[in-house]
Order: structure tokens, then C-alpha cells, then sequence
């Protein structure tokens, strides 16, 4: 019985479960969040993690591979998609030898204590109009997955890039829609490894950036998630009640129109400002926290779209914090679920950060000790 006893306590702390690598492309439930970082008044990395374990957010991307953060994530069981920034991508796609270097220093070193699932090469990257930095897209992906694969790490992280609407040529109705022209050159051969690799098609979809632009001919209550007539597409018999839901069976139109019918589509990005320019009315408080509520409810069904019912959608939410450092329109620096102190922008079911937070690191360890002296008792005992 005693040995059995060392057999249990063996497997609470030394299990791989907690510590080990799993299959690539890891997403635990259909909720994620965006770490986006560019302001001067956020809250440490490390009290982001206890944020973030207080809200039970387990999918987390980042925008770059900063070592400060990767260290704080070490050992907490949140799943992690690092960045690699527009800027290296000629590099990369350049000089298989960089992404060899990189993906050592920012990822293979820190694994498996940070559980980096998955690099996001790039970043809306095609239809943005430089036609060298589209060129390099691929290239860089390639020479950064035939990095993981020398490492023998492609199957632990994913090759992903997010793509803007500004791919698409047309989105409405759902089903006309199709890649533009000047995008499809590069789109193709990009889709044509991503699908040999077994990885989606990740999109920045904005119903608040729609809206804003047309708020004339779109109901804004199509927008929230909110009671709707909706919209019909004549040519697949097809409803939809919310915006979200039609820009991704959008992506799905222009998937199979490009002959990538199985593949999926993630949402990379999504969110609604809480405040904004005088030209951006729809970007309040109230609205802000619809949307994000609805979408945290419309998530939490665990179901696909009208036109892939099956594929059960996935979302990373844009973003934790209001960033106070990013350039544009005021909206742009009022998209988060919180405030720079660690307080919510508006309540849609998640908890201010606060000192006595039930994953502080102090109560933590007394867990962690009181469950020591629990099983050691137990294994005297027996």
C-alpha cells in the first residue's frame, strides 16, 4: 500500500501532464485573449499571469517573443502563441539560418515550462499593399517550421499568420465572397503549406470596424449579437443573426473558392472599443461590453457557423488591456477587457486583479504545502 502511496504522490507532482509538450495546435475550450503590450501603464507580466488565471483564460497570444514575458508564463499552464514581428520577415525568409537561431533563442529554450503552442509568423500581413513583405511571407514561414522540425518540434508548436478582411474582395452576401486579385498570388502557395502543415486560417474579424464604416446600412444590433432580423444569403439558403458568424462563413467562401474546403477558420482577433473618435459613435462602454459579453455566451455554445456547423468556432479576444501607447484613432487604445490597473473596462463576468487575487503566489505555495502535508499524512496513515 505504501508503495502504491509514493506511486500517487509521484504522479500529483511529477507528472507530464502538468509539464509535458502535447499535439500542436492545442486550444483549451474556444476562449483566448490577445497580450498586446504597447502602452507604458500595464500591469507586470507576472500579475498578468495571476490575471489572467483569476479569469480562467488558458489561451493567450502575444505579439512578440519578449523573454520577460515567456519567463513569467513559465510553469503556469497557460498556453502560449508567440509573434514574430512583420519586421523579420525578409530576414527570415532570407536566411534560414536567423529562423534557425530564433526559434532557439525564443522558443525551444523555454520550452516545455512555458508552453508555447504555436508562432504566428507575421501579422495581416497580405492585401496591406507591400507587395515585398507578402513576397517574404511564405518564406519565412517555411524556413521557421523546417526550424521547429529540425528540433523535432513541429508536431508541439504551430505555424499560423492572421489575415485582415483586407484579403477578401467582397464579403457580402457570405457566399460571394472571394480572395482579391493582388492578394491570390500570394494566398495560394501560402494556403497550399499551411494545409500540407495542418494549419488554419486564422482571422482579424472586426463586426465594431464594419459597423463603423457602414453604420448606415448595417443594424447595429446585427453587429452585438443582439435580437435581429438578421441577413439571408439567396445562394446557400443560409441566415445569420450576427455579424461575426457571416465574416467567417465569408473566410469559408473564399476558402473553398481557392480549393481549401476543410480548412478551418480561427479568429484571431475580435473586440469592440469602449471609446473613440467623434467619427466613432458605436465605440461606448455599453456597446463595448455587448459584445463582448454576447461573444463570450455565443463562444461558451461550443458550435460551428451556418455554413460549417461542425467546426466548433474558436476566438481569441482583442485584447486584455487598453493600451494606451498605440497610434490611430482613439478607439484604437480602448479595446480592453481591462484597465491599466488591473480593474475591468465593464463587467461581462470577469474579476478585477486584486492583491488577494485566489491565484496569488503566496496562496499558492500555502496550496501547495497544505496538499504535501495532506498526502503525507495519508501515505503514514496507510
Amino acid at each position: 500500500m505504501r508503495s502504491s502511496g509514493l506511486l500517487l504522490l509521484n504522479f500529483l507532482f511529477f507528472s507530464p501532464i502538468l509539464t509535458g509538450l502535447e499535439a500542436k495546435g492545442a486550444f483549451v475550450g474556444t476562449y483566448g485573449i490577445n497580450y498586446g503590450r504597447i502602452a507604458d501603464n500595464i500591469p507586470s507580466p507576472d500579475k498578468v499571469v495571476l490575471l489572467l488565471k483569476q479569469a480562467k483564460i488558458r489561451n493567450v497570444r502575444i505579439y512578440d517573443a519578449d523573454h520577460t514575458v515567456l519567463q513569467a508564463f513559465s510553469g503556469t499552464g497557460l498556453d502560449l502563441v508567440v509573434g514574430l514581428p512583420n519586421g523579420f520577415l525578409k530576414e527570415m525568409s532570407s536566411n534560414a539560418d536567423h529562423a534557425l537561431t530564433w526559434v532557439k533563442d525564443n522558443v525551444q529554450s523555454f520550452l516545455p515550462n512555458t508552453r508555447i503552442r504555436g508562432i504566428a509568423v507575421g501579422n495581416e500581413v497580405l492585401g496591406g499593399g507591400d507587395s515585398e513583405l507578402s513576397g517574404a511571407l511564405l518564406g519565412a514561414a517555411k524556413n521557421v517550421y523546417n526550424a521547429l522540425k529540425k528540433m523535432n518540434l513541429e508536431e508541439t508548436v504551430q505555424i499560423t499568420t492572421a489575415h485582415s478582411q483586407a484579403v477578401f474582395a467582397d464579403s457580402y452576401p457570405p457566399s460571394s465572397c472571394v480572395f482579391k486579385e493582388n492578394v491570390v498570388q500570394f494566398m495560394k502557395p501560402l494556403l497550399e503549406f499551411f494545409d500540407q502543415i495542418g494549419s488554419p486560417f486564422c482571422l482579424n474579424a472586426y463586426p465594431f470596424l464594419a459597423y463603423t464604416y457602414n453604420p448606415t446600412q448595417i443594424d447595429i444590433n446585427y453587429a452585438l449579437f443582439k435580437p435581429t432580423e438578421g441577413i439571408y444569403d439567396p445562394k446557400t439558403n443560409l441566415r445569420y443573426d450576427n455579424m461575426l458568424d457571416a465574416q467567417i462563413d465569408a473566410a469559408y467562401m473564399a476558402l473553398e473558392d481557392a480549393g481549401f474546403k476543410e480548412m478551418e477558420v480561427m479568429i484571431t482577433e475580435t473586440g469592440w472599443a469602449s471609446k473613440g473618435d467623434s467619427d466613432e459613435p458605436a465605440a461606448t462602454p455599453e456597446n463595448a461590453r455587448t459584445y463582448n459579453y454576447n461573444l463570450r455566451k455565443r463562444l461558451a455554445k461550443k458550435k460551428g457557423t451556418p455554413l460549417r456547423p461542425k467546426k466548433v468556432l474558436k476566438a481569441y479576444i482583442f485584447a486584455l488591456f487598453n493600451e494606451n501607447s498605440k497610434p490611430g484613432k482613439s478607439s484604437e487604445t480602448h479595446f480592453g477587457l481591462y484597465k491599466p490597473d488591473g480593474t475591468i473596462s465593464y463587467d461581462i463576468g470577469f474579476n478585477s486583479l486584486k492583491s488577494d487575487a485566489p491565484f496569488s503566489s503566496s496562496m499558492l505555495a500555502s496550496c501547495y504545502v497544505a496538499l504535501v502535508i495532506s498526502i503525507s499524512v495519508f501515505l503514514v496513515m496507510i
